[in-house]
């Protein structure tokens, strides 16, 4: 995979990547192909591994740019491809960096199923929730409407009882790397999400990490997220 070098610490040997998929990645001085210099905004190649960049090498050196005063001619040829830019530069791209609150709900059951190593803002927390418990509804109405042609409410709906089950269960992982990124995201560590065993408040004390607004600058978890602003 493609990205970019966010930040890379040459004394303590650790650095953060933005991938082409719109996900940060750490990376290490071992995981390094060579030893070279890994300046911020470095295009590099690297293999993605649960959140870890691995085998990580500069891209192939772009052309020398032209001077500032010369005009474009790649920008003027038809179906020219054009730069691909990662990380802050390309907090604008719908693509790699969408921010709305469906974008975030998605990427949270697809590409941060399973992600416990980044940041994620207020806005991607209750994005998240409000279109989980849509889904919930929704898995609740199929079964009840499933329920009542089969005459199961004389008894257990059990094809209700069943989808929520698949679903609550199937959605668990990513409601966990949620919690832990939140925690990472104003500057703590993910371990605190084992407050939630704590019976009777440890669901309330979720809730004060979840409204604690984003640290706003880049800490061991990675980058201030993308499109953050002083109320994000």
């Amino acid at each position: 995979m493609r990205g970019e070098v966010l930040h890379y610490d040459e004394d303590q040997g650790f650095g953060f990547i933005a991938g082409a998929d719109g996900n940060h990645y750490t990376f290490a001085r071992e995981d390094l192909r060579r030893e070279v210099s890994m300046t911020k905004g470095t295009l590099v190649e690297f293999q993605p591994a649960g959140g870890r960049g691995r085998d990580v090498f500069p891209a192939r050196a772009q052309t020398a740019s032209p001077p500032a005063d010369a005009p474009s001619q790649a920008s003027n040829v038809p179906g020219a491809r054009q730069p691909q830019h990662f990380g802050r530069s390309a907090e604008r791209s719908p693509v790699t960096a969408a921010t709305g609150l469906w974008d975030y709900f998605w990427r949270g059951l697809t590409g941060n199923y399973f992600n416990f190593a980044h940041r994620a803002r207020r806005k991607e927390y209750w994005g998240y929730c409000l279109f989980w418990t849509i889904a919930l509804i929704v898995v609740v109405g199929i079964g009840f409407f499933i329920d009542d042609a089969m005459s199961n409410f004389d008894e257990l709906p059990t094809v209700t009882v069943g989808l929520c089950g698949v679903f609550v269960l199937a959605t668990i992982p990513p409601w966990i790397g949620l919690n832990v990124r939140r925690l990472h995201d104003i500057g703590l560590t993910g371990w605190l999400f084992l407050v939630v065993l704590i019976p009777t408040i440890g669901w309330l004390i979720i809730l004060v990490f979840a409204l604690v607004p984003t640290q706003a600058r880049e800490n061991q978890w990675g980058p201030v997220p993308a499109g953050v602003n002083h109320l994000s």
